[in-house]
């Protein structure tokens, strides 16, 4: 248990940016899953766009610190080596 005020604080603070980032991540994931699920199928076409939409959903989460930058790029990188590779 927090002893001060500001402590207090913190951890309510603390707690909600928790919840929010959680959020974002999961989101983040579920859109992975899905352009990997359409990459699986061969759908080139739909990948495109559903890697457009991850890069998309990467980028915001690093301006609002939820992901490292460096991160993002690794991920969006190793993203698209997978749609070029369809044919």
């Amino acid at each position: 248990m927090p002893n001060t005020k500001s402590a207090e604080r913190r951890m309510r603070n603390s707690a909600r940016k928790h919840n929010q980032n959680t959020s974002v991540k999961t989101h983040l994931h579920t859109l992975e899953r899905k352009y990997l699920a359409l990459v699986g199928a061969g759908k080139k076409d739909d990948a495109v766009q559903a890697l457009r939409a991850v890069s998309s959903a990467l980028d915001k989460a690093v301006k609002s610190g939820v992901v490292h930058k460096a991160t993002a790029n690794r991920k969006k990188s190793r993203l698209s080596v997978r749609v070029n590779s369809l044919k």
